[in-house]
């Protein structure tokens, strides 16, 4: 059984007269932009999960941290829950707004603070693109390696909240790896700085469990990033295949032969035509797969790692090898790779990008779980995986116009979440949980662990205000999806909050 989303919040949700709150927040925050007009409101009802939309009763859009602070303080005395947004470019409903809360926007904390080529950081605040970094760093020679195919729209803030990745997160780590410190404001206006400029800090690593907790803990006001220098040498090779399960082994077999590539992405033939349509990239659209395989470094190790490559694709199978001639056609392969979400757009009025994220071993074994779903259900999936690290990305073509389609591709996209746990995986590669996953997190983990993470939320928000109903299910939801043991008709750990 699959419970649809609704828009219950997992526990009680605090009544609040609108009214008051903008009065009261009027008077805390002296000409801060607050949006309480039906077409003021609208334009953030939802994120990039766009299936699910709820009006938010207050928008706000601050300009300074101590205006930040203020409306924390105001919204904690009130009891008035708060759900704060970057860009919106997230896939997992994890910035969908409440009809009783506020939606703290954070776009106008736009300004990169810092660029220190020799320490090899920036300090940036929340709201500054993913791509702006690298472009400011860019000068010296440097860059921020994360890089989300929405790179060009999202921003740091949201990317520290889901800890996103992208398609070179294989060699050089998510975005958890790639922070030195944050500063945030917990939900009674208190400012904390987690991490420093030193590589460690002693005490608890806060600043790792900040990473992901998709905005349950604290709003993050500002981000000290590590630059990396850009490699001496980069090239891409594009491997084809006639069978979807060999491309999946390939994956494996590279790995296993001691090479680390840059990035190490893979596309079925659906997202391949499409991504040729949109593009022009100059991929082979017959192909049943392609792998795109990055190798960088200094020249001499790049062009024994390309040689390396080579060998191992065609003992697995591959029935075309191309090496990218020079910048251009390398940055065309990718294009095409970073384009395929919009691509496949294309090819169906609606489509539902999944996120889980398995062991290598199990790719082939997987690709066969989701063929077999798509069969079942009629609905087409489009297969675009960061292949290296196991985290995969299908599209569940669909048309919400068609009565049941859209529960439809709900119900195959959970199995699809659940067969990666099954086979030793997660729900998750970067997209976050959200409101989207929060049924497969009842899968995922059991009661005392569902438990443990009530209790770190409790630490930091005890009201429970910050973006709630998001990433962690209540066991009684647990219980009605069917994925928990109830004992005697009673719940485990009954003092935890219920619908």
């Amino acid at each position: 059984m699959n419970i649809l989303y609704d828009e219950r919040l997992d526990g009680p949700l605090p009544a609040v007269d609108p009214t008051l709150a903008l009065e009261r927040l009027r008077e805390a925050l002296p000409g801060v932009t607050l949006l309480h007009r039906d077409e003021d409101r609208r334009p953030f009802e939802c994120d990039g999960l766009s299936a699910y939309r709820v009006m938010p009763m207050l928008v706000a859009l601050p300009d300074t941290i101590e205006q930040v602070e203020a409306l924390l303080r105001t919204c904690h005395e009130l009891g008035l829950p708060v759900v704060t947004r970057g860009a919106g470019t997230g896939l997992s409903g994890g910035a969908l707004p409440l009809e009783q809360g506020v939606l703290l926007v954070m776009s106008r904390f736009n300004r990169i603070l810092q660029i220190d080529p020799d320490a090899r950081i920036a300090r940036v605040q929340p709201g500054v693109r993913n791509l702006a970094i690298s472009e400011a760093a860019a000068p010296h020679g440097l860059y921020f390696a994360p890089d989300p195919s929405s790179q060009i729209a999202c921003s740091i803030g949201g990317n520290v909240a889901e800890n996103a990745g992208g398609v070179h997160c294989l060699k050089y780590g998510l975005t958890v790896h790639n922070v030195q410190a944050l500063e945030v404001i917990t939900i009674e206006g208190e400012r904390m700085t987690l991490g420093s400029e030193a590589l460690d800090t002693p005490g608890f690593d806060l600043l790792a469990l900040f990473n992901g907790s998709e905005g349950m803990l604290g709003v993050i006001t500002e981000v000290t990033v590590k630059l990396l220098p850009r490699p001496q040498s980069a090239k891409v090779i594009m491997a084809s295949f006639d069978d979807l399960e060999n491309a999946g082994r390939a994956v494996g077999d590279i790995i296993a032969a001691g090479i680390v590539p840059g990035g190490l992405e893979m596309m079925d033939n659906l997202a391949i035509r499409a991504a040729e349509d949109f593009i022009h990239a100059g991929y082979p659209v017959e192909a049943e797969a392609i792998l795109l395989c990055e190798l960088d470094g200094v020249e001499a190790d790049v062009a024994d790692d390309c040689r390396r490559v080579r060998e191992v694709l065609a003992a697995a199978g591959a029935t075309g090898i191309t090496l990218a001639r020079d910048d251009a056609e390398r940055a065309r392969f990718w294009a095409g790779r970073k384009n395929a979400f919009p691509a496949v757009g294309r090819l169906s009025p609606d489509y539902y990008c999944m996120d889980g994220t398995i062991p290598r071993r199990e790719l082939p074994r997987v690709l066969k779980g989701i063929a077999r779903l798509s069969d079942e259900s009629g609905l087409r999936v489009a297969n675009v995986f960061h292949a290296g690290d196991g985290n995969l990305h299908p599209l569940i073509l669909f048309d919400a116009n068609e009565a049941g389609e859209l529960e439809l591709a709900e119900r195959v996209g959970g199995s699809i979440l659940e067969l990666c746990v099954e086979v030793g995986g997660t729900i998750t590669g970067e997209h976050g949980v959200g409101r989207e996953k929060i049924n497969q997190m009842c899968t995922q983990f059991d009661a005392d662990e569902i438990t443990l993470f009530h209790a770190l939320k409790a630490a930091f928000d005890p009201r429970t205000l910050l973006n709630p109903g998001k990433n962690i299910p209540t066991l009684a939801r647990c219980a009605e999806y069917g994925a928990m043991h109830v004992h005697n008709n009673q719940l485990p750990h009954p003092e935890l909050p219920r619908f």
